[in-house]
């Protein structure tokens, strides 16, 4: 990371074409997901509609990320790898991570679905999640700094009685998938940079039924709550304006 980008006006029009076709990734997944398919069938589906806009998967070989979908299921937080042998059963809930490298450009978002029939603690869970980004999104103006956006995530979740995971960020988008600055969910002691016009990031909590702590699995990758509890993720690119946020992985027609 090489510090903060100011995105220029160009630049900004490529994320959007970027966060638009993402957008389109993410309800081609959706509509698709149901009880029987694998994990696996899901990244195919996400990487073929991204390739068919004739653009990259942001995820693919990443730091050596073998997929181009990140799919994490019940008690996985992030970084779930696809596997074949992993079959989506009625009521498990499922985080789909993905990014679209578009003419050099990444937007990168999250969407926690349910598959079949969900609890309601799961519908809670991924409802509240959702909101919490929202309740970020609303601090992420011009001349307040990123600390608030965290601080605005975690007291709607701690309001909501739910889990904030603290080992993972958000973080700067552009150029690169992962570009300075840190967006943590939580409050920090330091107020961190000051929010700009032209900068652009991804706001994206990770909320659990339980508690914030989290563990690695021997693969390197997949994140899983230590108590085994439920996580949700949700999670967009946004440009900071001298206005309101502008989410930019988004595409009309298509609900956030």
């Amino acid at each position: 990371m090489k510090g903060i980008s100011i995105k220029s006006q160009e630049e900004i029009e490529l994320m959007r074409e970027a966060g638009r076709i993402l957008a389109i990734t993410h309800e081609e997944m959706r509509k698709a997901l149901k009880p029987g398919m694998t994990t696996y069938d899901i990244d195919k589906l996400g990487e073929e509609v991204i390739r068919s806009y004739h653009c990259e998967p942001s995820f693919l070989n990443y730091q050596g990320y073998p997929a181009s979908v990140c799919v994490s299921v019940n008690d996985e937080v992030v970084h779930g790898i696809p596997s074949k042998n992993r079959v989506l059963q009625d009521g498990d809930i499922v985080s789909l991570d993905a990014g679209v490298i578009y003419k050099g450009y990444h937007s990168d978002s999250a969407r926690t679905y349910g598959v079949g029939e969900i609890s309601d603690m799961a519908k809670y869970l991924i409802e509240a999640t959702k909101q919490s980004f929202f309740e970020g999104l609303s601090a992420a103006r011009a001349g307040n700094h990123v600390r608030d956006i965290g601080i605005a995530v975690e007291s709607y979740a701690d309001e909501c009685g739910l889990g904030v995971v603290v080992d993972l960020v958000g973080h700067g988008v552009g150029k690169n998938l992962h570009e300075e600055p840190e967006v943590p969910n939580f409050a920090t002691r330091r107020r961190g940079p000051k929010l700009k016009a032209g900068m652009t990031i991804a706001i994206e909590p990770m909320i659990t039924l339980g508690d914030y702590e989290v563990k690695w699995m021997p693969d390197g990758w997949t994140v899983v709550t230590a108590d085994k509890s439920l996580a949700a993720h949700y999670e967009n690119t946004i440009l900071i304006t001298d206005g309101e946020p502008e989410i930019l992985s988004r595409a009309d027609g298509i609900e956030l």
